[in-house]
């Protein structure tokens, strides 16, 4: 488990660095790019300009190799102590070596330096047992969204 730091914007574990990226930014762009190209493109789904620009106000964690984004995922407050996990992409060539979960560990330690307690997320079917091994629980019956089965999970963070 990753430990809390006195800078909570970033946390390096070589050769990835993990940190918050500013809306708008050259690697933040990059990061829809990766999300288009993992999450959407396989649906045959585009995003919505309006929905995008909707997420200025959620946080934007990504894994970096130097200047490449290999993965993202993103935060939404839902409420003083809740955050929803969303959009969490890793590049194909890079998936299954650490760097979701390292990704979410740090998305959780942001979440805990900034004072929320808890996160929730709709998880597709396919990537239950990776959430379930980071101690996260599914509640309630599966759903279709973006017209795959998906499950509601929750984590208390502290």
């Amino acid at each position: 488990m990753l430990r809390a730091s006195k800078n909570p914007e970033s946390y390096t574990m070589l050769p990835i660095a993990y940190k918050t990226l500013t809306f708008g930014s050259k690697q933040q762009l990059a990061s829809i790019a990766l999300r288009d190209r993992i999450l959407r493109q396989p649906l045959g789904l585009q995003y919505d300009p309006a929905d995008l620009a909707a997420e200025s106000d959620e946080i934007h964690i990504a894994a970096l190799e130097g200047e490449r984004v290999s993965g993202v995922l993103l935060l939404r407050k839902k409420d003083a102590i809740t955050m929803k996990m969303r959009q969490v992409a890793v590049d194909r060539d890079q998936q299954r070596k650490g760097i979701g979960k390292a990704m979410v560990q740090f998305a959780e330690l942001w979440c805990l330096e900034n004072g929320y307690r808890r996160m929730e997320l709709h998880a597709r079917d396919t990537a239950i047992p990776f959430y379930l091994a980071l101690g996260y629980r599914t509640e309630g019956d599966g759903f279709d969204e973006v017209g795959i089965p998906h499950h509601f999970m929750v984590r208390d963070l502290d």
